[in-house]
């Protein structure tokens, strides 16, 4: 198995010209602690992680510079300013973002995340465009479907997995931003959070009804809208 075939296709991400606020409404609204940072193209210019939020002025922890940084690295002073006053995401945002190609083996993966220790890391085609991503998570996914011990992922496969993601960008409920999966010979896994009952049918529907699909296996866990708390099955 690879990158493509393990990877979430739903990228939350931000662009460069976007704000703080725009940054923080997203992580809240979708959970998550980090966002990629990618232009109009579709190029990986960066990341911002709940971590470079941490020091700013709004609430009284922005970086303050010692005074030895002051007399070796006068533009240090300069550049925490900006960052702890700078509303734009270029401003805050780290540019040295590992990244992986789609066709790049799982091993390999783990490997890279382990060497950079990082969670989770981009998948970017030929061109440079970010396609994907995978974390840890992924890659358990990927292994609990290995473990049924079934071939290698297929061509077949890879349409099935095409046309689940196809299916489910077009319906405006698909919760797609809390979805992810992995096929294998046919057998549909899915993970992810839903917000009822209803909304899980109708995913396992859409992956059903997905010419080729021999078996899906349900993973995914309630989570309250309203108190964003997750019910284990």
């Amino acid at each position: 198995m690879n990158a493509a075939d393990v990877m979430t296709r739903n990228v939350i991400s931000i662009r460069p010209d976007g704000t703080v606020a725009d940054a923080v409404q997203l992580m809240l609204d979708h959970r998550i602690s980090g966002l990629f940072v990618i232009d109009v193209d579709g190029a990986l210019q960066g990341i911002i992680t709940e971590g470079d939020l941490l020091h700013r002025q709004e609430i009284g922890t922005g970086r303050r510079s010692s005074w030895w940084l002051r007399i070796f690295a006068p533009g240090q002073e300069a550049a925490d300013f900006t960052h702890n006053h700078s509303h734009r995401i270029i401003d805050l945002m780290s540019t040295d973002v590992i990244s992986v190609p789609e066709d790049m083996e799982l091993v390999e993966i783990v490997r890279t995340l382990e060497k950079n220790h990082i969670k989770r890391v981009p998948v970017v085609d030929n061109d440079g465009h970010v396609i994907g991503v995978i974390s840890r998570a992924n890659l358990l996914r990927g292994l609990s479907a290995v473990g049924r011990d079934a071939p290698k992922v297929s061509t077949d496969d890879r349409s099935i997995q095409a046309g689940i993601q196809a299916a489910l960008d077009s319906e405006s409920w698909a919760p797609i931003a809390r979805m992810d999966f992995t096929v294998l010979d046919g057998v549909v896994e899915i993970w992810g959070t839903i917000t009822s009952e209803d909304e899980r049918r109708a995913v396992c529907v859409i992956a059903e009804n997905t010419p080729g699909v021999k078996k899906v296996i349900d993973h995914m866990v309630f989570m309250d809208p309203y108190s964003g708390i997750v019910v284990q099955p």
